[in-house]
């Protein structure tokens, strides 16, 4: 176990990091760096790093693993400080959600222990105080080592991170641009162009801007998410970004054309919705499947911690439990997900007996 560790950014993701493995890693000593002194010392002061410094790279020269957790761009100068004081063996990782650029980068330097990170976890909020030591719970957390790295090294890095609670694959880097464009770069570009669309087709009275809700406040949560992160990620990601909008578009163009000649787009949609309803468990590429339920609720005070208190009695373990907040396209307002088959199970039978409405009961 990497008990040694090194953290360069100490903001959402880098903060979170260090909560979790202190939480979760007996005898774990954590040293940090960050631009700004506050985060450092609220951290020091919360007894989630051990040390700090604002420029000295020999804090984490014993060190297993570093933590390089700023924007792409800073990722090289801080590694070429850190290669000449940290351990030999010392792994250098990232959290960027862009891979091949920064991998192509890593190529340059020597002796270098490179396991590429990008944990698909996060939030709107930015900096050490929205840090959460829970935040890469069932969350999937890419890897892309270098050649250098040996199976002893990826099987630590592995291990490092299952105990914050993510799920670990390892992927190609060029793979990871081009999966990643598909399922969260274009989504991204969509959902604000949706956003614009509407705003730019409004009336003066605003009415679309009033009835945006349920389904299209859904579907455009995204499009709240930083224009700097994300007009960043597009430049690092052009080429694949471009192959997934040139696709989108035909798919776009399919249906306009249905359209303009009256044709039915009842396959469009039904293939789609098939697709869709696979989510409801992962893939097979995961160790664990996610098991969920939808209960019809009425929005009072109590209802969902009524439930939650009763499936805890009967020791029911739930992984998440959440409003769904459109009810126009979704079955019930209360989605509850296990990670085991058999807690759902137990789930629906505890529910139905007490007189509550499984929606998803097959």
């Amino acid at each position: 176990m990497l008990k040694n560790i090194g953290i360069i950014g100490l903001g959402l993701i880098g903060g979170s990091l260090a909560k979790c493995f202190r939480q979760r890693i007996d005898g774990v000593r954590i040293m940090a760096m960050n631009r700004s002194e506050g985060s450092l010392t609220a951290a020091l002061a919360d007894g989630v790093i051990d040390g700090y410094s604002l420029e000295d790279m020999t804090v984490f020269s014993q060190c297993d693993i570093v933590f390089v957790c700023t924007s792409v761009d800073k990722i090289p100068y801080y590694v070429e400080k850190l290669l000449p004081v940290i351990k030999k063996d010392c792994i250098i990782t990232d959290v960027g959600s862009t891979k091949k650029k920064i991998f192509d980068e890593m190529l340059r330097f020597e002796g270098i222990n490179f396991i590429g990170g990008h944990p698909m976890a996060g939030s709107e909020k930015t900096g050490y105080k929205s840090a959460k030591a829970h935040l890469f719970e069932n969350a999937f957390y890419i890897l892309t080592p270098n050649a250098a790295i040996n199976k002893t090294q990826l099987d630590d890095m592995t291990e490092l991170v299952e105990r914050t609670g993510a799920v670990p694959i390892v992927l190609d880097p060029d793979h990871h641009d081009y999966v990643v464009a598909a399922v969260s770069h274009v989504p991204h570009i969509i959902a604000s162009a949706l956003v614009n669309t509407v705003r730019l087709a409004d009336d003066s009275k605003e009415h679309m801007h009033s009835l945006a809700a349920g389904g299209f406040k859904d579907i455009t949560r995204i499009a709240s998410s930083s224009p700097e992160v994300w007009s960043s990620i597009c430049d690092d990601n052009r080429e694949n970004i471009l192959k997934m909008l040139g696709a989108f578009k035909e798919s776009i163009d399919l249906a306009q054309k249905r359209i303009e000649e009256g044709e039915s787009l009842y396959n469009f949609f039904d293939e789609a919705r098939d697709y869709r309803n696979s989510f409801t468990s992962r893939a097979p590429i995961t160790r664990d499947r996610v098991y969920e339920i939808y209960v019809d609720v009425t929005d009072t005070p109590g209802a969902i911690a009524k439930i939650a208190t009763l499936l805890m009695n009967e020791n029911i373990n739930i992984t998440n439990i959440g409003i769904v907040n459109n009810r126009e396209y979704s079955d019930g307002a209360l989605q509850i997900i296990f990670s085991e088959p058999g807690d759902r199970e137990r789930a629906i039978n505890i529910l139905i007996k007490t007189n509550h409405t499984v929606l998803n009961k097959e």
